[in-house]
């Protein structure tokens, strides 16, 4: 589901009229106990329950350990020992400084937009406004809407949240470039990216008034009706399509295809694959905003789709390769977390279970025969993995949204009800339209980003560096002393 974040005093403008007439009432009985004018406040006050604050502290945690350590370890154990360093580096400091980043701007531009169709501007669809930048309003007693009329969390943990999300999202680019990109160029292109890919995609794909203002000028995806419960187009199409876009323009690896570059570490891979797992529970069913139902059934989706493709992928590679590889099983378990993202709280366990099959199954046939005949050193398969993932995941939580397949169907807000007469074919369209945006926004943003990170300073270490290794000629130490 998508994330609103439409804030409210305590107690809402619309709720003072019914306290004012009730008092005269109350009034009326000099004996009313005092609890009889709380009960009426609480009736009509906001709430804010400590269950689902706690809920998506929990979940914005686990995110953060998706970041560090789980993806670093993931990608730092797929690179050759002497570059090992290096990766560490970039997720880390990929990750500070987004933090900073999201509090200064990102938030604000993300998660603001027009209160109304009169206040709306030819960019409100695309991105949100300066009105929150530096956290401008935002103290420990403002509220976030959740996607209940009247539900609440404390707008900090809504910020948290999302905060750890826009860590993750360029962070995962990295992985198509390793080896062989300037440490200065690559966070140069991801804070680029970050304004101008993650945060106009997090605005058109999540960006809505809330239960109390549902009418009010939503983002582009969202105004569209596009599905994405947690982040398929916004987070994974969107990095993917960078990274393939990153390693077109960098070029390959000295060696690439003549030389061994195989994984220097196995169990750091194996090791941060099943933290990016555990991580992703926080990830999907934090998505949710309450601890519901629905946030329970995201993460049994979670937990089966990954199953399904990671076997898928391992058999699939037995099939044509001769024999299910460790390197394979986890890879397919990111692909399956990739396809259920979209997906997670919109369709049922069965349907998740077909999402995960697709995403292992196509994912390996695009990393392991695709892939190398298009010839492109896209390390780590970042495209290939979140690509191909996000495509697939986006796509059929179209199909598997259906009620008649176990799905959740479109909710309507404003009526706190299911749409009637689900459109497969229908919804199917407007998921691929997201995937086209998707695809084709990040696409552009990523190669104007990396021209101008060409020109000023370059996006390539130099041939003698690359062939030392990046941890000793660009961080002057080494991860393994003989």
């Amino acid at each position: 589901m998508m994330r609103p974040t439409a804030i409210k005093p305590m107690i809402p403008a619309l709720a003072l009229p019914l306290i004012g007439l009730a008092m005269p009432v109350l009034a009326q009985d000099a004996e009313a106990p005092a609890a009889t004018i709380e009960a009426v406040v609480e009736a009509v006050a906001p709430i804010v329950d400590k269950g689902d604050t706690t809920w998506m502290m929990i979940s914005a945690i686990l995110v953060m350990a998706m970041s560090i350590p789980g993806l670093a370890l993931f990608y730092g154990g797929l690179v050759r020992a002497r570059n090992m360093l290096s990766v560490l580096m970039q997720v880390f400091t990929i990750f500070c400084i987004m933090s900073i980043l999201w509090v200064c701007f990102g938030y604000s531009l993300a998660f603001t937009g027009a209160g109304s169709a009169e206040e709306a501007t030819w960019l409100t669809p695309f991105i949100g406004g300066f009105s929150k930048a530096f956290l401008a309003g935002v103290d420990s007693s403002s509220l976030a809407e959740t996607f209940t009329t009247n539900v609440y969390v404390p707008e900090y943990v809504f910020i948290i949240f999302q905060m750890a999300f826009a860590c993750i999202a360029p962070a995962l680019i990295v992985g198509a470039t390793v080896e062989r990109m300037k440490f200065a160029a690559v966070l140069a292109f991801v804070v680029i990216w970050f304004f101008f890919s993650y945060l106009p995609m997090a605005h058109m794909v999540w960006w809505w008034g809330g239960p109390s203002a549902f009418d009010a000028p939503g983002g582009f995806l969202f105004g569209h009706g596009d599905l994405d419960f947690a982040g398929g187009t916004v987070i994974h199409i969107n990095a993917g399509v960078a990274g393939l876009v990153a390693a077109l323009v960098v070029g390959p690896r000295l060696g690439y295809g003549k030389e061994l570059m195989a994984p220097h570490n196995l169990p750091f891979t194996f090791l941060g694959g099943c933290l990016l797992w555990i991580g992703w529970f926080g990830f999907n069913a934090g998505s949710n905003m309450e601890a519901t139902g629905t946030a329970a059934m995201a993460i049994l989706n979670t937990t089966v789709a990954t199953a399904a493709a990671a076997l898928a992928w391992a058999f699939g590679e037995w099939l044509f390769r001769g024999h299910p590889s460790l390197l394979g099983g986890v890879s397919g378990a990111i692909a399956g977390l990739v396809g259920i993202t979209p997906a997670a709280g919109f369709v049922g366990p069965m349907g998740a279970i077909v999402i995960g099959l697709a995403a292992g199954f196509l994912c390996m046939w695009f990393v392991v025969s695709l892939k190398a005949k298009l010839g492109v050193d896209e390390s780590l398969d970042v495209f290939g993995i979140h690509g191909i993932g996000g495509i697939v995941g986006a796509i059929l939580t179209g199909v598997f949204a259906a009620p008649s397949l176990g799905g959740s169907g479109l909710y309507d807000y404003a009526t706190e009800s299911v749409v009637a007469g689900y459109d497969i074919a229908g919804q199917v369209m407007t998921q691929t339209l997201g995937v086209i945006v998707a695809v084709t926004w990040s696409a552009v943003v990523s190669f104007i980003a990396l021209m101008i990170v060409k020109a000023v300073i370059g996006l390539r270490v130099s041939g003698n560096d690359e062939r030392q290794g990046l941890d000793v000629t660009t961080h002057g130490e080494s991860a393994y002393n003989n």
